[in-house]
């Protein structure tokens, strides 16, 4: 319980003393640093805890006469004081306040002294949420809480983080929506925008788990189903004029590009498949009116070249044309050459040098703009050599990828444009964002929980965490008491 002003100050003063003699003690006793350092810092978290005990003691208790005004209403002072819980880094207050409500027995509609001290919705202070859910974005539930633990002594559970995560995230959409653009001045030449997919491994129904009598697997039947989330990002970046020649040498004898430009001010986002208001929205769609939004912003007068860089799932390419129609489409080289290689092992022995010089022609021909060369010279292989039917799949699969994805391989054009025509940083983002967060080893989520970790963990990948830390108190605050938290 809170103590008064006084008590509280009288108390941080014999602590600090006591400190003091600690401090004095260990160098006599010649104690080792990192021991000292541990006492001090959980004697320092003692200490802080006292002084904000005094800190709401100065506040009162929120009395502000028998009945209060609020609009049109006339709330009553219930009888007996209530007692709320706050979680600060410190540890737990238990601040005894006075309330309202329009008579007893009812819900509580005005709490004075919440207002005056600026306390969040729950239980546990801003800054303690701020610390927990930085952690929680890096590493499951389980480990953020034990790291807490370690460092603060405090111990809130996985499911209250986790709860935690989610509510915080609802506010999210909305400060992506006022982000205001990268300066113009620090921008590149070329503005690109790419996505990619990526499965996450979701929870059974509860329905299912709870009637399910045969928990052995069948035949081909996979211990989780994913869902796709669907990864998108914007950047821009400075034209890069090579060769064939250069891109070949890059691409097979592994040799970084000298002065190669790096993308400029990478925006990424992720979104589920859900069900809104009865609608389903799909993750493709939003991702893509995402980037549209962000494309806009980022170039409002349309001066620069806009280039949409993706693989060949057509599903992807249809909502990029309906979202960017005017962008360059252009096929990852990449995806490009695994089929490359594919090819080769129909008709040579796996990393052999003929395997290799197979792909560095084909690849050569491609970027020259030679597609249907390529695509005709696959077929007559395919007609001079028996392939057993496996290979001969292998090869028609690839022969059909670059006859439907054909409209985006002119990388003659492209390369003499200064195009970007690898998709790393749609292939990164799918893994920072999320194969190294939500694939970790048992890890299953709901669309609910899946889809606010991703609107986290991008915030905190763009580089905006402070930023919407603020965003969310000032919005919450707002919620709470109709005014700024300022």
């Amino acid at each position: 319980m809170i103590i008064s002003q006084e008590k509280a100050f009288l108390k941080a003063q014999t602590q600090l003393q006591k400190i003091c003699r600690l401090v004095e003690k260990a160098a006599v006793d010649g104690q080792r640093i990192d021991e000292l350092e541990r006492e001090l810092f959980s004697q320092l978290l003692a200490v802080g805890l006292t002084l904000l005990k005094a800190f709401v003691a100065a506040q009162g208790d929120g009395d502000s006469g028998a009945e209060l005004q609020v609009g049109k209403r006339l709330l009553r002072r219930l009888q007996d004081s209530h007692v709320r819980r706050y979680l600060s880094i410190f540890g737990e207050l238990l601040i005894k306040r006075r309330v309202y409500a329009c008579r007893e027995g009812q819900k509580i509609e005005q709490a004075p002294l919440d207002a005056r001290l600026g306390l969040p919705a729950g239980e546990f202070s801003y800054v303690l949420e701020d610390w927990l859910q930085r952690l929680c974005v890096k590493e499951s539930f389980n480990e953020a809480v034990t790291s807490l633990r370690t460092l603060l002594g405090l111990a809130p559970s996985a499911r209250a983080a986790e709860q935690m995560n989610q509510r915080v995230a609802e506010d999210a959409a909305a400060f992506q929506l006022q982000q205001a653009p990268p300066p113009g001045k620090e921008e590149g030449e070329i503005l690109v925008a790419t996505a990619d997919g990526k499965g996450v491994p979701m929870r059974r129904p509860l329905e299912e788990r709870l009637h399910n009598s045969h928990p052995r697997r069948g035949k081909g039947e996979k211990a989780n189903k994913k869902q796709m989330a669907y990864v998108g990002a914007v950047y821009s970046i400075d034209r890069f004029h090579r060769t064939a020649d250069d891109v070949v040498d890059e691409v097979c004898r592994k040799q970084r590009a000298a002065q190669r430009p790096t993308p400029q001010h990478k925006q990424v986002w992720a979104e589920m498949t859900s069900t809104l208001e009865g609608a389903v929205g799909t993750g493709r769609e939003r991702t893509f009116v995402e980037m549209a939004v962000a494309c806009q912003q980022r170039d409002p007068a349309r001066g620069k070249t806009l280039v949409c860089l993706m693989d060949g799932e057509k599903a992807l390419w249809d909502v990029a044309g309906e979202w960017l129609p005017r962008a360059v489409g252009i096929l990852d080289l990449f995806h490009v050459l695994e089929r490359l290689w594919t090819a080769a092992y129909c008709f040579h022995r796996e990393r052999s040098s003929e395997a290799e010089a197979f792909v560095s022609h084909r690849l050569r021909m491609l970027l020259e703009g030679k597609v249907g060369y390529v695509i005709g010279g696959l077929r007559r292989l395919r007609e001079e050599h028996q392939l057993s039917a496996e290979k001969r799949k292998t090869l028609n699969a690839a022969i059909h990828y670059y006859e439907n994805n054909r409209e985006h391989m002119k990388y003659d054009e492209y390369l003499a444009a200064g195009y970007p025509i690898g998709s790393g940083v749609a292939e990164g983002a799918c893994r920072h964002l999320v194969k190294d967060r939500l694939e970790c080893t048992g890890m299953r989520w709901t669309v609910t929980g899946a889809q606010a970790m991703l609107h986290l963990r991008a915030i905190y990948l763009n580089g905006c965490w402070e930023d919407f830390t603020n965003y969310h108190i000032e919005a919450e605050q707002a919620r709470l008491y109709r005014r700024s938290a300022a």
